[in-house]
């Protein structure tokens, strides 16, 4: 997972998010809305999932990090 995909997933369900908004204040129908949310959601869902996935990536990369011990002086 990288960096750029997490933000494409993030900018996706912000902009549905601002879709939705919009919609509603056009006053689309309300089966229209709720498709719009349910996407949303998935968009969502999706964005914490590759959220969680970099967390622990980014994780595990500082585990196996090597480490700088100090010299003695």
């Amino acid at each position: 997972m990288t960096l750029a995909e997490l933000e494409h997933a993030e900018k996706s369900m912000k902009q549905q998010w601002h879709e939705l908004v919009m919609a509603e204040q056009q006053g689309q129908s309300l089966e229209v809305l709720e498709q719009m949310y349910d996407t949303y959601i998935l968009l969502a869902e999706e964005y914490n999932r590759y959220s969680e996935v970099y967390q622990q990536e980014q994780q595990g990369s500082w585990k196996s990090a090597p480490r700088c011990e100090r010299v003695a002086s």
